[in-house]
């Protein structure tokens, strides 16, 4: 029998959740799907706790270490049904995950991106349930503007989201040369090309542990973010698309301030709107770097202990 859903998991170094993760795919109440499972050049024992499963829905395929991108393209490539679910090695589904997509995409069929809400872990107890501009909480159905929706909190994102395998033939999949912000691109790309769906259903908690951590560590300069400029004849005729789009300008530009590199500072704010750059978020950026890096690190702190606040809105 055809599986329904192909579901997508990109894997590498996750021993300490995989488990757990693949528990939550198999426990669904829905069952008509397979798992792709594509070992990215593990080298803890993710692969041995992998192995572990015997169940005849689980695929998996080895690869060398090439990123996520290329992990998720893999996948795609060998995916056998109609829609494809994506699941990331460190989060994880409610039972009803699939069952949710599987209505939403019977009721509203026209949409080739639909997207599952979601709770986001961001320590030990602390969950926040995510909310979209315009989009009641019991709201199913097309999005009516999808950037506006995602301006506080994205309606996308990856773990709770399902797409028709028309896209990746039609569009490809996941930009290789990204290593920040691959995803988000992705999306982008889609919403302005294809419908969007939302289920009312929060089917998954979002792991913002580790990302909390690591993004404390990682080091912008070395990192290859989404060309926004891609985006420039879009943007000019859509103000949703424009203003989700700064804010995001915003935030890498931030990031290179915050890392010494004016250069892709300036590169980014030149495409700003004004009316998109806050106050509060503008006087950041008169700051040095020697300032703002010991006020990032205790942001990250805070987050790790339960206090969430953001300088974009």
């Amino acid at each position: 029998m055809t599986p329904f859903f192909s579901v997508i998991i990109p894997l590498y170094n996750k021993e300490k959740y995989i488990q757990n993760t693949l528990n939550c795919v198999f426990n669904q109440s829905f069952y008509n799907f397979e798992v792709i499972v594509v070992n990215d050049g593990s080298t803890d024992r993710s692969l041995e706790i992998l192995e572990e499963f015997n169940d005849i829905r689980l695929k998996i395929i080895y690869q060398k270490n090439q990123g996520v991108s290329v992990a998720r393209n893999t996948g795609m490539e060998n995916a056998k049904a109609d829609y494809i679910c994506f699941l990331d090695a460190d989060d994880s589904w409610k039972t009803n995950h699939l069952q949710a997509f599987h209505d939403t995409i019977t009721k509203f069929p026209d949409a080739k991106m639909y997207c599952n809400r979601y709770v986001t872990q961001i320590s030990k107890n602390t969950f926040i349930k995510n909310n979209f501009i315009d989009i009641e909480e019991n709201y199913e159905g097309y999005v009516t503007d999808f950037f506006k929706s995602s301006l506080i909190n994205r309606v996308a994102l990856t773990s709770a989201v399902c797409i028709h395998n028309d896209i990746f033939n039609e569009i490809g999949g996941f930009d290789k040369t990204i290593s920040s912000g691959q995803d988000l691109e992705y999306w982008i790309k889609i919403a302005i090309k294809y419908k969007t769906a939302i289920t009312k259903n929060n089917t998954l908690i979002y792991n913002f542990l580790d990302e909390n951590i690591s993004l404390s560590k990682t080091h912008i300069n070395n990192k290859t973010i989404p060309k926004f400029s891609q985006f420039l004849s879009e943007e000019k005729i859509n103000k949703s698309l424009k203003k989700f789009l700064d804010l995001y300008r915003i935030e890498y530009a931030l990031k290179y301030h915050i890392a010494g590199n004016s250069e892709r500072t300036k590169e980014l704010l030149q495409n700003v709107a004004s009316e998109n750059l806050k106050s509060k978020t503008k006087i950041l950026f008169y700051f040095p770097s020697i300032i703002l890096r010991p006020l990032l690190n205790l942001k990250h702190y805070l987050k790790s202990n339960g206090i969430d606040f953001t300088v974009y809105h």
